[in-house]
């Protein structure tokens, strides 16, 4: 039986559309031809390239193990860069719309006990998680934390769902039902692992709580949604890129991305977010050292410095050389 290549965009139906709650929709999507749609692992998450021509990257959230649809839910976000906006307004029910094949950068670890912090939208890679964790007997909490109930997707999911017990909702602006990510964190046992996805703030606060209370960095595990604000640039200098393949060198302005930069001299990049999230235009480094402005790269990796995301990252001195 053929399959989508993990490389190609792929026709999938919406199947559904709902709305999951204030300012989110639900899309339910399936197989448009005889292919069927590529396993995914919990954690993982899928390109869509929206009607009005930007490619976004939104995470999984059914059970892993359920094969012939993917669901999807989005927030739309009117700060945001068109992307949820179009897939509000301009994808229907019946349509179809092309997909890239699940990658998964937010992968389950295994371990003794799990901990799932989910912020908003960010609920939607970690209730994949639960199901997961459920359906191998492992121990497990969910946190799930909104400002208020009426923003609050799948809760009719989760109130249902067989770990349900297991699922605990915050609510900010009820005193009563307040996170509150110290007592929840303090003393971590051994064998436990983090896991958190959500807004920025959201994300940092957990995060730094938990390196405040003696969590290992080894143990938290966490996934953007969008690339966090900079301060302001101090090495947005212009530098030369080389790429010795392609025979190219070119001249990096302060006002342009290494990637606009290859795609004007015709060196192929693959971009996707954008933002240095998902990973699609990594490129090798062979010489000079890359300021790296990603979430995509460990620290580890990205101290190694023999990779970088030319979408967002710039060079430290006057020349970086770059292959794929």
């Amino acid at each position: 039986m053929a399959v989508h290549p993990a490389s190609a965009f792929f026709p999938v139906r919406v199947r559904r559309k709902t709305r999951l709650a204030e300012h989110i929709a639900g899309f339910e999507l399936i197989p448009a031809n005889d292919t069927p749609l590529p396993p995914f692992t919990a954690g993982a998450h899928i390109d869509v390239a929206l009607p009005n021509g930007l490619i976004r990257q939104y995470s999984l959230c059914n059970p892993p193990g359920q094969a012939g649809a993917y669901e999807i839910g989005v927030l739309l976000a009117p700060a945001g860069r068109g992307g949820s906006s179009s897939a509000h307004r301009d994808i229907a029910e019946g349509d179809v719309i092309r997909i890239g094949a699940p990658r998964n950068h937010f992968p389950l670890v295994p371990a003794a006990r799990s901990l799932l912090f989910a912020g908003g939208i960010g609920i939607t890679p970690l209730l994949s998680m639960a199901w997961a964790l459920h359906r191998d007997g492992a121990d497990f909490a969910l946190h799930y934390c909104v400002r208020q109930q009426a923003g609050a997707a799948y809760l009719d999911r989760l109130a249902a769902a067989p770990f349900a017990s297991q699922v605990r909702l915050h609510v900010d602006g009820e005193p009563a039902r307040r996170l509150d990510v110290a007592a929840l964190l303090a003393s971590p046992p051994p064998d436990t692992r983090l896991y958190v996805c959500g807004p920025q703030g959201f994300m940092n606060h957990v995060i730094a709580t938990a390196r405040e209370q003696g969590w290992p960095d080894d143990r938290i595990h966490f996934e953007y949604f969008a690339a966090p604000a900079r301060e302001p640039d101090t090495l947005a200098g212009s530098f030369e890129v080389c790429v010795p393949s392609r025979g190219v060198t070119a001249r990096v302005p302060a006002d342009r991305s290494v990637a606009q930069t290859l795609l004007a001299h015709g060196v192929p990049v693959a971009l996707s977010c954008e933002q240095g999230i998902c990973g699609s235009c990594l490129m090798r480094v062979l010489d000079g050292e890359p300021e790296h402005r990603d979430v995509f790269l460990s620290d580890a990796e990205k101290a190694a410095n023999d990779r970088f995301l030319p979408c967002c990252s710039r060079a430290r001195g006057a020349r970086l050389v770059v292959d794929f």
